[in-house]
């Protein structure tokens, strides 16, 4: 089974990057969705027991918060693939201007997480890693290189 765990900063374009490549085959794990940690605990280990595949649509800047699905995953005999969305800070608050209601958070949350971001590393236990790059309106993958 897959678990696929995402790297960014609110506004990087996890989101919309989860729609156009995996909407049909991996559900979609999200905060924003779900609104606490519980309710997450409780997908999750549905997902885990029925071995469905999942993309976790967090930011997880932190290496702290990749640990719990990297170690959930690998407790499950879960493949692991990481993308991180690489994007500067002034592109994620004008996409995020851009959202509506809901969607958009305080620019403050985005500055914030900006600078907590850790990206992530092979060592931290992925199978593989991606970095991800938005040029001209299309995503860009390219394999870890560092």
């Amino acid at each position: 089974m897959h678990l696929i765990l995402f790297t960014g900063v609110p506004g990087s374009g996890k989101s919309t990057f989860y729609q156009q490549h995996f909407f049909h085959s991996h559900l979609r794990v999200s905060l924003d969705l779900l609104r606490t940690r519980n309710r997450e605990a409780q997908l999750l280990e549905f997902c885990f027991r029925t071995q469905m595949q999942l993309v976790v649509d967090n930011t997880n800047v932190r290496s702290d918060d990749r640990r719990p699905y990297l170690h959930m995953a690998r407790h499950h005999r879960y493949r692991v693939t990481g993308y991180y969305f690489e994007a500067g800070l002034e592109e994620c608050l004008q996409r995020n201007a851009g959202r509506t209601g809901k969607a958009r958070i305080d620019d403050r949350g985005v500055i914030a997480k900006f600078r907590q971001l850790q990206p992530p590393s092979p060592r931290e236990g992925f199978d593989e890693l991606f970095r991800v790059t938005l040029r001209d309106a299309a995503f860009v993958v390219t394999p870890w290189a560092g």
